[in-house]
């Protein structure tokens, strides 16, 4: 499932303050958030398909740019020394209706190392996916200028407007009650302290806090997506506590919010090259139930 919330365009210095839930079943296999070797993407790794949920572009410098940079910045070693970005980031989310991903749909993780990877605008690679080709999904693509929404039950590629969005697995425009909780904490305890202070040490404490909220629903406030009520309850807080999926056709494992990240993208005032105008920001952790820190 998942959710995602944004605040977009609403502070000068970071055009992209993005938290996000990732819920999946505890068994899935998973890798850490960390630097690819074979991409040039900084996110966390679906070992079983072999995409991510959410990430950044990020490669690392040849020795002589890491050099160069390094004496020209004159600055302490950091993640960001010795690594170019170009402020491309994406998440992706399913879309949940009831209907199960066939075994020849692609990976909607792959929908996100396709964006990092590529040269297109978000809007020009939102329009070329073969919608087809994929079980239910959101997809929010964008860089520090641009940041677009799509998916693949209705919703044509989208530009988001400045302000705050919140995405989980129905219809971008739905007001379910774990979307609409998310964007009142956000709101009120979050977005107040990046305004005194944008640094992440200085407020992402409280983002983490929100996205732990562990309220359920009222079950007059449940949304209906084709699954079993009791399910559709277990579902509908921001955070999901270990749950196992019961009311389906097969037995499943365990499931729950395994990642809770915090994706930040600001505009490179230390910047020395004309390609490197964006710092990206992405740090995630493991909640208390977790398997492994993954």
């Amino acid at each position: 499932m998942c959710i995602v919330a944004i605040a977009w365009q609403l502070f000068d210095e970071l055009p992209l303050v993005l938290l996000s839930n990732r819920d999946e079943f505890l068994q899935r296999p998973t890798e850490a958030l960390h630097q690819w070797l074979d991409k040039p993407i900084y996110a966390g790794r679906d070992s079983q398909g072999g995409g991510t949920w959410l990430g950044i572009h990020q490669q690392p410098m040849s020795p002589s740019r890491q050099t160069t940079d390094s004496q020209n910045d004159n600055a302490n070693n950091s993640q960001h020394e010795c690594y170019h970005q170009n402020g491309r980031w994406a998440a992706v989310l399913n879309f949940r209706d009831g209907v199960q991903a066939s075994t020849n749909e692609r990976s909607r993780g792959v929908l996100v190392t396709d964006f990092l990877t590529s040269t297109l605008s978000p809007i020009a690679f939102a329009r070329q996916i073969n919608l087809q080709d994929y079980a239910g999904f959101n997809l929010i693509v964008g860089d520090a200028k641009q940041a677009v929404i799509v998916n693949n039950r209705g919703h044509a590629p989208t530009p988001l407007y400045a302000g705050l969005h919140v995405f989980s697995n129905g219809q971008p425009e739905e007001a379910w009650f774990k979307t609409e909780r998310l964007r009142a904490r956000f709101r009120q305890e979050v977005l107040p302290l990046i305004s005194e202070d944008g640094i992440p040490e200085y407020w992402q404490d409280a983002a983490f806090a929100v996205l732990s909220d562990t309220t359920p629903a009222p079950t007059d406030e449940l949304p209906d997506t084709g699954v079993d009520i009791d399910l559709e309850h277990a579902l509908s807080a921001i955070y999901i506590e270990p749950v196992a999926l019961t009311g389906l056709k097969v037995t499943m494992p365990i499931y729950g919010t395994r990642t809770q990240s915090i994706l930040t993208v600001s505009h490179d005032a230390q910047s020395t090259s004309s390609q490197a105008n964006y710092t990206a920001r992405l740090n995630s952790r493991a909640y208390r139930h977790h398997i492994s820190n993954q």
